[in-house]
């Protein structure tokens, strides 16, 4: 599923980040709400998570990347960029489907943040305890 401009798109989900990603033949770029990835995710880690389904498809410096994040944190945001890149990558070519599965970049990671509740300092945490 490519549309007129030659490009797939797909969103990727983590935690409360959502990423909007488009892709598209080019040289490698990938653009992180108007900015290079490597700027916008500092951390190393990051960056290699964003990297990962270029590099199990050995597709590296074929793709560019144009994604929108909002929501949730650096970690969450990088996670959902990957989630989407996975799946604009299976529209584009569908035959990495089964190696992207196997590796489970398609499956959106449901762990969310648990709610706190009242009388609780936290979700679980008590306040502490005096005897006297």
């Amino acid at each position: 599923m490519v549309d007129s401009f030659g490009r797939s798109y797909a969103t990727g989900r983590r935690k409360k980040a959502i990423a909007r990603v488009w892709l598209k033949h080019g040289r490698g770029n990938v653009i992180v709400n108007g900015k290079p990835y490597d700027r916008y995710f500092a951390r190393s880690v990051l960056q290699m998570i964003i990297g990962q389904p270029f590099e199990l498809t050995e597709r590296s410096s074929q793709f560019d990347v144009l994604c929108t994040v909002s929501g949730g944190g650096l970690s969450g945001q990088a996670g959902a960029v990957r989630h989407g890149i996975s799946q604009a990558l299976v529209l584009f070519e569908p035959n990495l489907l089964t190696a992207l599965k196997k590796s489970g970049f398609l499956t959106r990671d449901p762990r969310m943040v648990e709610r706190k509740k009242y009388g609780k300092a936290k979700s679980r945490r008590s306040f502490q305890f005096s005897k006297r």
